[in-house]
């Protein structure tokens, strides 16, 4: 699918004009013509024969964005002064920075916040612990946690590069939840040194976000750490994904008159994020679920089957379902795709039942071109932010997490989890649901506060229910 061009890759050009009447017309149809689109244009400096303007384009990549500038300094009397990329310009310094809650103005403050009276606190935090998440950041922090080993979809870029990522990570915590994140990018893909580093750090943190480790070695180390740490671990590439996914088929469920319970499923994918959707959609009441991956579709007779999937075999795929994924589609009710782009075609998508669901949620290609799909299934999403239904994990981590915190819980569980997209379904009212909305926006101001609120309670609930030793 070509991509259109985007604010994501979008530049900022600064030229030097001739000053006559026909000036700005002719940069902006050359800057048209190679099919860019101008989303602003200012003129930053005026003489009486030249002017300075500084044009923004929205291109479709690096290369795009090249030929647009050439278009530009071929123009009669036009000087391109120096071109800015302006989502490099946003990094530049990182996107985080650290700042004290406390004014240090004098000695009294100074003797306060740091010797001598700081050893009174740690003396109280010594002596009672649990004071720690009172008395110390660790009350509203957690750590980004990532390997770089399947970062987006660019793969093993290794932590270094990985670290941008984890920075807008941890921003959106701040902006939808007001946590305080510290990404943390760690030089190993050993798992028993992930696990080893993990539990050293965590006495500073809350909570821990685990982000873009590659299966199956993430199903190992979250399981480790849930087990041994007492706060909670949640790996938003499965567990986000899992939330946000079963909100958005809930709605969509009700927009075509159909029940979990009894719909056909196709799930594609069986890595990190697919186990996860898979593992919720039980949880939640799903029966008919067909799971498959690259070699086609996983039962328990499938020929040379990983013994990663041997849970996924004996868990699905009731009517034992052999063949290809696009064998599988015929007659299916919904369509979840985590997998790879390009997977499948609008053809396919008319095999399936009427009033047929299209979750294609592959990143940044989904697996089926949601305009094709469209065409043939009553209600369409993607992971995209450019077409309806974005089915994106920022509806889901913040609220999560702010949850986890506000009832100082020391897990994560799947009844936490279906309070989350239960929480986040109903955001969108009965009289607001249609085909093209049924997820919020991202910028919706309940979201946060909705699922929160029903983590929060959830996790008070289990915490009310476990006998104390």
């Amino acid at each position: 699918m070509p991509s259109a061009p985007s604010v994501s890759s979008s530049i900022t050009v600064r030229l030097q004009v001739e000053a006559r009447p026909t000036a700005v017309s002719e940069l902006t149809t050359a800057i048209e013509q190679t099919g860019g689109i101008v989303s602003a244009l200012d003129v930053t400096a005026s003489g009486h024969e030249r002017i300075s303007v500084d044009v923004t384009v929205a291109t479709r990549g690096e290369s795009h964005a090249e030929e647009i500038v050439e278009a530009l300094r071929v123009l009669h009397g036009v000087v391109v002064d120096r071109v800015s990329d302006r989502t490099f310009l946003l990094h530049l310094g990182g996107k985080l920075s650290i700042e004290s809650k406390v004014p240090i103005r004098n000695r009294d403050d100074l003797s306060m916040i740091y010797t001598p009276g700081v050893a009174r606190v740690c003396e109280a935090i010594a002596a009672h612990p649990e004071d720690a998440r009172r008395l110390t950041i660790k009350r509203n922090t957690i750590a980004v946690v990532t390997d770089g080993s399947a970062v987006l979809g660019l793969g093993d870029i290794g932590p270094l590069a990985s670290l941008p990522v984890m920075e807008g990570k941890a921003a959106l915590f701040k902006r939808f939840a007001d946590i305080d994140a510290f990404p943390i990018a760690l030089d190993t893909q050993d798992t028993d040194e992930i696990v080893r580093t993990v539990k050293a750090i965590a006495p500073v943190f809350a909570g821990i976000n685990l982000e873009d480790i590659s299966a199956p070695r993430c199903f190992e180390i979250e399981r480790r750490l849930r087990a041994e740490l007492d706060i909670p671990v949640f790996h938003d590439d499965q567990h986000g994904a899992a939330i946000v996914a079963l909100a958005a088929l809930t709605n969509a469920l009700k927009v075509v008159g159909k029940d979990l319970a009894e719909v056909r499923i196709v799930l594609s994918g069986a890595g990190a994020a697919g186990t996860a959707v898979l593992k919720l959609l039980l949880a939640a009441g799903a029966h008919d679920v067909v799971v498959a991956d690259v070699e086609g579709v996983i039962h328990p007779d499938r020929p040379g089957l990983s013994p990663a999937l041997a849970w996924t075999a004996i868990s699905t795929n009731p009517r034992r379902v052999s063949g290809t994924l696009v064998e599988a589609l015929v007659g299916a009710d919904v369509f979840i795709g985590v997998s790879a782009p390009n997977i499948l075609s609008g053809d396919d998508v008319a095999t399936m039942a009427p009033d047929s669901i299209v979750f294609a949620m592959a990143n940044p290609t989904p697996e089926v071109d949601p305009v094709e799909a469209a065409q043939h299934a009553a209600i369409v999403g993607t992971g995209r932010s450019d077409f309806a239904n974005q089915i994106n994990n920022v509806l889901a981590f913040p609220g999560v997490f702010r949850g986890l915190l506000d009832a100082q819980s020391h897990k994560i569980t799947d009844t936490m989890l279906l309070a989350a997209a239960r929480a986040l379904a109903s955001t969108i009212h009965e009289d607001q649901l249609n085909p093209t909305y049924i997820v919020p926006s991202v910028f919706n101001p309940e979201v946060t506060t909705v699922v929160a609120a029903a983590v929060e309670a959830a996790a008070r609930a289990e915490e009310a229910a476990t006998p104390t030793v």
